[in-house]
C-alpha cells in the first residue's frame, strides 16, 4: 500500500507542476513543488512549495494559489483519476533555506585546532 501512496504522490506532484507552469505567473519569484504528501485515504494532499523570494512574496504566492485552488483541483482531477480526489492544502517549505543557512554556518567555522600529540608509550599498551 505504501508504494501506491508514493506513486500517487509523485504523479500529483508532476501534474501540479505542469498546471502551475501553464496557468500561473509569479513575478520575480521562483516557485517549485518540493513534495506532495497525501493522506492514506487520499481525501487531502499537502503540497509543499519552495518559494525563492522575499517574505511578503511567499504570502502572495500562497494567497494566489489558495484563490485558484478550485481551478487547480479541477484540472488535476481531469489528469489524475482517483476514487477520492484529494483536497489540496498548500504550504511553504523553507527547508532549503534552512539548509543553506546551516551550510553557511559550517563554512564560516574557524579551522579545527590540531589534536593533542599522542604519547610514545600509549601505542605499545594493549589490554
Amino acid at each position: 500500500m505504501k508504494h501506491r501512496v508514493e506513486r500517487v504522490s509523485e504523479l500529483i506532484r508532476r501534474e501540479l507542476g505542469a498546471i502551475l507552469e501553464r496557468d500561473f505567473r509569479f513575478e520575480n519569484v521562483l516557485v517549485t513543488i518540493h513534495d506532495v504528501s497525501p493522506t492514506p485515504d487520499f481525501k487531502q494532499a499537502f503540497v509543499y512549495l519552495g518559494v525563492i523570494g522575499k517574505e511578503h512574496e511567499k504570502d502572495m504566492v500562497l494567497r494566489k494559489l489558495n484563490a485558484g485552488r478550485p481551478a487547480i483541483q479541477r484540472d488535476l482531477y481531469k489528469r489524475v483519476k482517483l476514487r477520492n480526489s484529494p483536497s489540496l492544502v498548500f504550504r511553504v517549505d523553507d527547508s532549503i533555506e534552512r539548509g543553506t543557512r546551516v551550510l553557511d554556518i559550517i563554512n564560516n567555522l574557524p579551522p579545527m585546532a590540531d589534536p593533542a600529540p599522542e604519547t610514545e608509550g600509549a601505542q605499545d599498551r594493549v589490554e
